[in-house]
């Protein structure tokens, strides 16, 4: 159910696999992602499982309407009777609060300064590393009073770029605004890392203390991964601060 956890200085990381939960094929088990055609209590009775695995109370992890942008919003709690609005980031100064990232091939980003009480989640797909979805998201926490010299960042499960064939021309594009994101698959075609983008855009922020999940979820079959699946359920990131 938890592929991977951490715990430094009082913040919190965590990262599903697929097992554990109660979908059915083809979304099976542990499908956390409410938007993908499961069952919508099945979805509800998996996230309370995964919470309830991390300590955390279900109703209070809050969750993102996912589009592939920059956007990101402010949180203090969960978004209760209002619309869940669209954002591929999210970031609290509440602690305890849990933020959650939902992926099957994109990056979860998951960032926190345990100094200063801030927590961030974001969502970086393709779309997202060119956007610039990750800077934004550090951004919105310096505003807060983050320093980037003390922010911790754990990356998880994505498809790594010795998988993620991509056309010629869009590996140019995507090279063209993160250089580091320039790959070639394990059969010698064009490809994308968008998690060695994603960490050398953390790293020109002064962000040092970061981690990368080195599974990839194209090649495990304890992950979803869209891009072999298609129709399949999505993994979740989370981050809390104690």
């Amino acid at each position: 159910m938890i592929t991977q956890r951490d715990t430094v200085n009082g913040a919190h990381f965590a990262f599903t696999d697929r097992w554990g939960g109660v979908s059915a094929v083809p979304y099976e088990e542990l499908n956390l992602g409410g938007a993908v055609g499961d069952d919508p209590g099945t979805v509800r009775a998996n996230r309370e499982l995964a919470a309830k695995s991390l300590g955390l109370d279900p109703a209070h992890v809050v969750w993102m309407n996912q589009v592939h942008g920059a956007d990101v919003a402010e949180v203090d709690g969960p978004w209760g009777d209002r619309p869940v609005p669209e954002v591929d980031a999210i970031v609290t100064v509440r602690r305890g609060l849990a933020l959650a990232v939902l992926t099957a091939d994109c990056v979860p980003v998951l960032l926190a300064d345990p100094v200063a009480g801030i927590a961030a989640a974001a969502h970086a797909g393709r779309p997202g590393l060119v956007a610039g979805v990750v800077p934004a998201a550090v951004r919105a926490m310096m505003e807060l009073g983050a320093d980037p010299a003390r922010i911790i960042a754990r990356t998880g499960p994505a498809v790594c770029g010795r998988c993620y064939e991509v056309p010629e021309v869009m590996r140019a594009d995507v090279s063209a605004v993160e250089p580091a994101a320039h790959s070639e698959t394990s059969w010698g075609t064009p490809a994308v890392d968008v998690s060695a983008g994603v960490h050398a855009q953390l790293d020109r922020l002064g962000v040092r203390d970061r981690e990368q999940s080195p599974v990839c979820t194209l090649e495990s079959r304890d992950h979803f991964s869209y891009r072999r699946d298609r129709t399949t359920g999505r993994l979740a990131g989370y981050v809390w601060l104690d």
